[in-house]
């Protein structure tokens, strides 16, 4: 299937935003890192405005868009109330911020973290569809969810070390959230593996003129580890986009222990560098599953 640019970015940057939203609203529950708060509301804005803007280019005809609307059922709609509430309750957050104290209510906290979620779940939703296997797994939701949280945390950590504020707590998070990317990503990697089999009985064409032509050449599947794409899946999702972020946060939480006798200092740069690594790692990595996930989309609409 033909690469879909403006959709690989706009699930990557949605996904990235949710997550530093919901890690914000995390630390704001605890009243941790208070300076960090309206830089982060600002990060996680810029990426979800970009998320949208990136959508846009996937679109021919850019003033039909809300001809998609109509429908509650439809993926794109329900992509667009999740974004709208969310949107909605980022600007009653940052009304709490501006506010003399800044501190946000805890029943606003926790619904952010819950609308972040939702919104994740949502937009990866929208591309599950029965005509195409690849697409048509619960794991894609999972992975995507687990990309949140590796991103979130390790950029709301980031933020965090350059605003001098507390990074310990982010920094658990991150580690946490790395772990379960990790295990998401491997687990639909492995999803894939197995992607060939959903073909081998989809049939013939009914065209008496080619009788013995199949629905589609299943060998134009591939094999994720050992085919054509194994190196992206090696490389790319497996090695930078699980290892490698779950490796920096592990370095971060220990040479943060190591060096915090030696001044905050020493300990922010080391926090710097390793996040720093695990979100250019994870979003090198989100993308590249995105482009396995597209040359995997193999459709066996005909079936439908």
């Amino acid at each position: 299937m033909e690469l879909q640019w403006p959709l690989i970015l706009f699930t990557t940057l949605v996904a990235w935003s949710a997550g530093v939203f919901g890690t914000q609203a995390v630390l704001a529950l605890r009243d941790d890192a208070p300076k960090a708060q309206l830089p982060c509301w600002i990060t996680a804005a810029v990426l979800l405005a970009a998320g949208g803007i990136a959508v846009f280019f996937h679109l021919e005809h850019f003033e039909r868009i809300f001809n998609g609307f109509g429908h509650l059922t439809s993926g794109i709609t329900q992509e667009l109330i999740a974004i709208v509430v969310l949107a909605v309750a980022a600007v009653v957050y940052l009304v709490y911020l501006r506010r003399p104290g800044g501190r946000v209510p805890a029943w606003l906290a926790v619904l952010s973290v819950v609308l972040s979620v939702v919104l994740v779940v949502v937009m990866a939703h929208s591309y599950m569809m029965s005509a195409r296997p690849a697409w048509d797994s619960v794991l894609w939701i999972l992975y995507v969810l687990g990309n949140a949280c590796v991103l979130g945390p390790a950029t709301v950590a980031l933020i965090c070390a350059a605003t001098h504020e507390p990074v310990k707590m982010a920094g658990v998070i991150a580690l946490a959230g790395a772990a379960v990317n990790a295990v998401t990503t491997i687990a639909y990697a492995v999803t894939l593996q197995f992607l060939e089999g959903s073909f081998t009985t989809v049939g013939f064409y009914s065209d008496p003129t080619q009788p013995t032509s199949p629905l589609m050449d299943v060998s134009a599947v591939g094999n994720v580890f050992t085919g054509d794409l194994a190196p992206l899946m090696w490389i790319g999702v497996i090695a930078l986009g699980a290892v490698v972020p779950l490796v920096a946060a592990l370095l971060e939480r220990r040479g943060t222990a190591a060096v915090s006798a030696e001044g905050a200092e020493a300990a922010t740069s080391r926090v710097e560098l390793w996040m720093a690594v695990a979100v250019v790692a994870a979003v090198i990595g989100a993308i590249c599953m995105r482009v396995v996930f597209y040359e995997l989309g193999a459709s066996v609409f005909m079936l439908y």
